[in-house]
């Protein structure tokens, strides 16, 4: 809910400020009548005056403006004087931050003034605006009408009177029914009750009508403004997030100061922060800070940053605000642990995500790998040096492994520029590029399958996508990384006598759907949605691999065989271990309906 702190008088412990004060230069002698004749008339008069000496530098004779704000219970009648025979005078006073006002109590010991002002500054004293007009004739003093005839006028003579003589009270009321405020937040009313500073402008001074026309005293020495107590009531101002300042019961005792001093700092909730709670705490500016709704209630709490532990503070950007659909405006600020990103939600170059790890984990993210040799300085991102998701290198043309470390299959001469390719029929020495020309040093079939290639052609920007997996003895293909180096001499579709001379074991319409990189043999794993024709070898419309035997010319599959899509597939086999075979004299096209309505008639009618 919205909170509301504690109201209590903002003038203890703060000292009013007044142009004059009597005795500052010397010892004035003034008159005044006791108290307890101006309370009690008689018809006859107001009594004896009672003349004595204001010296402000004798505590004991003194009458400063202190002395307006000091606990009036304790000293009931001290008062501040004005100097004698002055008509204009201010009492101001001023607050060190801002303030919620709600009334103010003046107590006169001199007769009230004819005509006076009360004013307040929201900015420091810079500028003043009025709160009331205070005159015994509001319209011959002001050009005003009096709220006596017409509420909600801006003056009145209701406090004016210079009955009674003494102990008379000036008092406004911030919130009266001619000033309704539903929302004690709403701009309208903070500009009604916020204030930095106040004043008191006296313009006229008034004498105490009696009766008692022969006096023995110099007329002057009544002449002045004196006033008891300056009561001015209001509250720490928190914008609806705060039900308290520092300390006890919303009042802060620092050692020397007054009990009950209003001090103006809040004691923030809500997620929020500042000496007025006009802010959202570091870490919690997700959308727009907003006060507490005091018609409502709602606390319209400051929401958490997804910084997922790398940020101490965040700030909140109206581009990122309105881009979401004003669901999420938070930007972190100055991510730890090797994180970027407005939630700090990746790893920034140089480093990849730990899958293993919660990605809050200060771990989370780990300096790349990568072979300065064998790694490439021109990636998709010329920042990167491995994928930010992976922690997968990107290589040279020529060479392969995750740390780019090593040269691919069918490359040799590891160095500054990559490795070259071999000009041999298969694969060479990757040391002296010498061929190697028989299967005795490659044995083809033997090793097991392992995991998937990376497709650096269609990288996954979805963080929930499976993460890719590389194992030590598994190489990448160059066709994938470097397809413009991949060239190869494709068979067509000549004549049906020329396919029937192929004598191809099977015939299939298969979609691709990964390559795998054996060290020794290349496997690529497709989905078999059609069979035209089979051999020894049974084939089933399911998934299942096929073994390109030129997979290391250039480093590239050849044919090339590109993941996802859909091709018209006719090889050999090899019935002694069940796999179908792709080489360099197999028919491999992309699938289309003519070309397979085309092979379909040549097998059923050609082929004989």
């Amino acid at each position: 809910r919205s909170c509301n702190p504690p109201v209590g008088n903002l003038a203890t412990g703060r000292t009013p400020v007044t142009l004059t004060t009597c005795g500052q230069n010397s010892t004035e002698l003034y008159c005044f009548y006791p108290d307890q004749n101006l309370l009690h008339q008689v018809s006859h008069g107001c009594g004896q005056p009672r003349c004595t000496k204001c010296n402000a530098n004798q505590p004991d004779n003194s009458h400063l403006p202190a002395d307006m704000t000091d606990d009036f219970f304790a000293n009931p009648v001290s008062w501040w004087q004005s100097a004698q025979g002055v008509h204009r005078e201010e009492i101001r006073l001023d607050f060190e931050t801002e303030f919620y006002l709600t009334h103010v109590i003046a107590v006169f010991k001199s007769p009230r003034p004819a005509a006076m002002v009360l004013e307040r500054s929201q900015d420091y004293g810079q500028t003043w605006r009025p709160y009331k007009y205070f005159s015994v004739n509001c319209t011959a003093t002001f050009g005003l009408h009096d709220d006596l005839i017409e509420e909600g006028s801006m003056c009145t003579s209701r406090y004016s009177d210079a009955v009674p003589c003494t102990r008379g009270e000036v008092i406004y009321r911030a919130l009266s029914p001619a000033n309704k405020i539903e929302d004690p937040y709403s701009p309208e009313a903070q500009d009604l009750l916020k204030l930095t500073n106040l004043r008191f402008l006296l313009l006229k001074r008034q004498e105490c009508p009696c009766h008692d026309s022969g006096l023995v005293e110099k007329p002057q020495r009544f002449a002045h403004y004196a006033i008891y107590d300056l009561i001015i009531r209001g509250s720490c101002f928190c914008n609806g997030h705060a039900e308290e300042s520092p300390g006890s019961a919303g009042f802060l005792r620092e050692p020397g100061s007054c009990v009950g001093v209003v001090h103006g700092k809040c004691v923030c909730r809500h997620n929020t922060a500042g000496d007025h709670c006009e802010k959202c705490a570091p870490l919690y500016n997700d959308q727009p800070w907003k006060p507490g709704d005091g018609k409502t209630g709602a606390p319209n709490e400051c929401r958490k940053c997804r910084c997922h532990n790398h940020a101490d503070s965040c700030h909140f950007d109206l581009s990122v605000w309105l881009a979401s659909g004003k669901r999420s405006g938070g930007v972190c600020d100055n991510c730890k642990h090797n994180t970027e990103g407005h939630r700090c939600q990746r790893c920034k170059p140089g480093y990849y995500r730990d899958r293993g790890k919660p990605v809050s984990s200060t771990e989370v993210c780990k300096p790349c790998a990568c072979q300065p040799m064998g790694s490439a300085n021109a990636t998709f991102s010329r920042s990167w040096r491995c994928h930010p998701k992976t922690g997968f290198c990107y290589c040279k043309p020529g060479v392969a492994g995750p740390n780019c470390d090593r040269c691919l299959m069918g490359y040799w001469g590891f160095g500054e520029n990559g490795c070259r390719p071999c000009d041999c029929a298969r694969d060479c020495d990757p040391h002296t590029g010498n061929c190697f020309n028989g299967y005795d040093n490659e044995p083809f079939f033997n090793i097991p399958i392992g995991g998937r290639i990376p497709d650096l052609v269609q990288m996954p920007t979805n963080e929930s996508e499976e993460e890719w997996k590389w194992n030590d003895h598994e190489q990448g293909f160059s066709a994938l990384r470097h397809p413009e180096k991949c060239v190869c001499k494709e068979k067509v579709l000549g004549s049906v006598t020329d396919f029937c001379q192929m004598k191809y074991a099977y015939v299939i319409k298969a979609r691709i759907l990964s390559a795998h990189d054996k060290g020794t043999h290349a496997e690529v794993v497709v989905k078999v949605k059609k069979v035209l024709k089979s051999g020894k070898v049974k084939i089933a419309r399911s998934n299942r691999s096929i073994y390109p035997e030129s997979w290391t010319n250039r480093g590239c599959t050849c044919p090339i065989l590109n993941p996802g899509t859909d091709y018209l597939i006719a090889g050999q086999e090899d019935s002694r271990t069940s796999k179908l075979l792709v080489n360099m004299n197999s028919l491999v096209k992309p699938w289309k309906a003519y070309l397979g309505k085309q092979v379909s008639d040549i097998l059923r009618t050609g082929c004989k």
